[in-house]
């Protein structure tokens, strides 16, 4: 256990630090700059948040960390590969197209938007760190775990897929956060991708996870209260 342990640490820390690089390289590249405060604020506040709570769950939840680093593994199913491959690839234009608005200045944002959107996605990031605390069991791929059970409470009890809710308020406000209007003609795709993939994904839990046909009862709600 204790060399799985450090196994998995050596592997979060690399995936952490390939994360910080490729990010920090798409949002200046594009923009052929340094001089963009935007940016560098959410690159920290983005990493600040994914570095303290992959600290806490490397101390908590090894499982956990080494369910989340699958990250590249390949779906069974092809229309969940389909979504992954449209989420993968309108995520990182979520974050290009910015870069590049900043360098033609198609579109600014006044400061106040952009620290507003920085405040967002921290908020989406702590309602994935929530369901990360209530959820041992979440995966980046649609699949049943041996002695998995279905989640009903914490933000479970609200919705029925509350990583997704909390993903999608951080994608919403990154491009505003970037200092960008047209990055966010790069959200719709991911909306939509994950719609379907939500769809697709009950219908397996609904087959393969005991009780989860009476959660769907019990939890109206999808994605968000009161709408879908």
């Amino acid at each position: 256990m204790k060399k799985s342990g450090l196994s998995i640490t050596k592997q979060a820390i690399i995936g952490l630090s390939a994360l910080a690089i490729l990010l920090w390289v798409a949002l200046f590249l594009p923009a052929w700059t340094l001089n963009y405060w935007q940016a560098w604020t959410y690159w920290l506040v983005f990493l600040v948040c994914v570095t303290a709570v992959s600290a806490y769950f490397l101390k908590k939840d090894l499982n956990l960390i080494a369910s989340r680093l699958k990250v590249g593994a390949a779906e069974k199913e092809n229309t969940q590969k389909i979504t992954q491959a449209v989420i993968s690839v309108f995520f990182i234009l979520l974050v290009i197209v910015p870069s590049i608005d900043h360098h033609y200045k198609w579109s600014p944002v006044p400061y106040y938007m952009s620290l507003t959107g920085d405040v967002f996605v921290v908020l989406g990031l702590f309602m994935i760190f929530l369901v990360f605390k209530e959820n041992s069991y979440t995966s980046v791929l649609v699949e049943v775990n041996e002695g998995q059970e279905v989640i009903s409470s914490g933000p479970y009890g609200k919705v029925r897929h509350p990583m997704y809710s909390g993903a999608l308020v951080m994608l919403l406000f990154t491009p505003l956060a970037l200092g960008s209007f047209w990055g966010l003609l790069a959200f719709p795709p991911i909306l939509a991708a994950i719609v379907v993939r939500i769809v697709g994904e009950e219908k397996f839990l609904i087959k393969n996870l005991e009780g989860y046909g009476k959660y769907c009862h019990d939890v109206r709600y999808r994605l968000i209260p009161f709408v879908w």
